[in-house]
């Protein structure tokens, strides 16, 4: 099944636009940025940026600057949204979300031992 990453995007646009103060459009909109034709992960990372200032306790926002900072290949990045991620999370589910998450496979041996 093709999924339709400029109808998500434009569903997360909408989302973002009546509900700013809710996390939610600004993680849908990064993620559908990261996947729709003509996007990438520098425009998922620019776009997901301001909401990390917006939810500081947010940590689903930390760690997917970490995804994004860490295929990026941008690691001592990725490392500190990471930790950022723990901080406002729960340690062990962040911990097994990051080890079963490809996008942080080059942290695996780091994140073991958080």
């Amino acid at each position: 099944m093709k999924k339709n990453w400029q109808h998500a995007l434009a569903v997360a646009e909408q989302e973002l636009n009546s509900a700013p103060d809710d996390s939610s459009g600004w993680l849908h909109r990064a993620y559908a940025l990261r996947r729709v034709d003509g996007g990438s992960l520098a425009l998922a990372w620019a776009a997901l940026l301001p909401a990390a200032e917006k939810f500081p306790a947010e940590p689903v926002i930390a760690y997917n600057l970490s995804c994004y900072a860490c295929q990026l290949q941008q690691l001592d990045l990725a490392r500190r949204w990471l930790h950022r991620a723990v901080a406002a999370g729960r340690k062990e589910t962040i911990k097994k979300m990051a080890l079963a998450d490809a996008d942080l496979q080059p942290l695996w041996p780091e994140i073991e031992n958080l």
